[in-house]
C-alpha cells in the first residue's frame, strides 16, 4: 500500500515532518497556496470569503462574532458558536484565548467572513489539547464578524479612581457613556436583555459619579441622561437649570423632549417585558386546582 493510502485518521495524527517524509500534501497544505500570509512568518494564513466594510477591528475592542474551529481531515468542528442562539460577545485581550484568533480578528472588518489557518505556535502548540487536539496541530477557523465596538477608552476610564474619573473632561465622560449605551443597544437587538440592562446601568452609574459644575454642563449631562432613559435624573438637572434660567429656550425644549422620550421609554419597556416573558403562560383555573 502506498503512503497516500494511509487512512485519514492516521494522517491526522502524523507530525508534519512525517508527512513531508512520505511526500504527502495535506488538504491544509493545498489550501494554504490560496491564502495570504498576514504576519510574514507563515504562522497565520488568511482567505477572505466575504469582504467587510469600514476600519479593521482595533486593539481591546469588544466584538460580536460567530466562529468554528476544525482539525484537518475532520468535517465536524471541535468548537463552534453555530449551535448558540446568539453570537458570541468577546473582549479582545481578555476573552479570546487562542493567540492566532486574536491576531486574526485584528485584520478583520465589520461584516467580514474569513478563513484562517493557524500553525501550532499560534494555536495549541507542541502538546495540543488532549484528547481533542493532537500535538503540533494546524487548525482551520471560519470567522464572521457581525459588529464591534472600540471599548479601549471605556477600559482606561474604568481603571481610574473615582477622583480621577470626576476630573476627566465632560466630553471624555460622554464618549465613554455613549459607547456603553451603544453596546447595550447591540445586546438589546440581539435579545441579550440581561447584558443590555447591565450596560445601561453601568452607563447611568458613570453619570451619577460626576457632578455638573455649571448650567451649560448640566444641560449636556442631562441630554446624556435622556439618551440612557434615566428620566428622574434628567428632570432633576432640568429643574435646577430652569430655576436659574426660566426663559431659556433650550431648557424648555428639553423639558418637552423629556415628556416625549419618557412615553417612548414606557412603550419600549413594555415591549421588552413582553418578549422576555413570552414563553410563560398563566395557569388556568383548572390547572391551579
Amino acid at each position: 500500500m502506498s503512503s497516500n493510502g494511509n487512512s485519514a485518521r492516521i494522517l491526522q495524527f502524523m507530525a508534519p515532518e512525517e508527512r513531508h517524509q512520505f511526500g504527502i500534501e495535506t488538504p491544509y497544505q493545498r489550501l494554504a497556496w490560496q491564502m495570504q500570509d498576514i504576519l510574514g512568518d507563515g504562522g497565520i494564513l488568511k482567505e477572505v470569503i466575504h469582504a467587510g466594510e469600514g476600519p479593521p477591528i482595533p486593539l481591546n475592542a469588544s466584538v460580536s462574532i460567530h466562529f468554528s474551529g476544525f482539525l484537518e481531515y475532520s468535517d465536524v468542528p471541535f468548537e463552534t458558536t453555530s449551535n448558540q442562539k446568539h453570537p458570541r460577545m468577546m473582549k479582545l485581550g481578555r476573552d479570546v484565548t487562542l493567540y492566532g484568533l486574536e491576531l486574526g480578528l485584528l485584520t478583520m472588518k465589520k461584516g467580514e467572513f474569513s478563513r484562517f489557518l493557524f500553525k501550532p505556535r499560534y494555536a495549541y502548540g507542541d502538546i495540543g489539547c488532549p484528547p481533542h487536539i493532537p500535538p503540533l496541530a494546524t487548525v482551520l477557523y471560519e470567522v464572521q464578524v457581525l459588529d464591534f465596538f472600540d471599548s479601549a477608552q471605556v477600559d482606561e476610564f474604568m481603571d481610574l479612581t473615582t477622583e480621577e474619573q470626576n476630573a476627566v473632561p465632560l466630553s471624555t465622560l460622554l464618549t465613554v457613556v455613549d459607547t456603553q449605551r451603544n453596546f447595550g443597544n447591540l445586546c438589546f437587538n440581539k435579545k441579550r436583555y440581561e447584558d443590555a440592562k447591565e450596560r445601561y446601568q453601568q452607563a447611568v452609574s458613570l453619570l451619577q459619579y460626576r457632578e455638573a459644575v455649571n448650567d451649560e454642563e448640566k444641560k449636556h449631562l442631562e441630554e446624556a441622561c435622556l439618551e440612557l432613559n434615566d428620566y428622574e435624573k434628567a428632570q432633576d438637572y432640568l429643574t435646577l437649570a430652569q430655576s436659574k434660567k426660566p426663559f431659556d429656550p433650550d431648557i424648555n425644549t428639553l423639558l418637552k423632549k423629556l415628556a416625549l422620550c419618557y412615553k417612548e421609554y414606557l412603550d419600549k419597556e413594555k415591549e421588552m417585558c413582553s418578549k422576555m416573558f413570552s414563553g410563560f403562560k398563566p395557569k388556568s383555573e383548572c390547572e391551579k386546582k
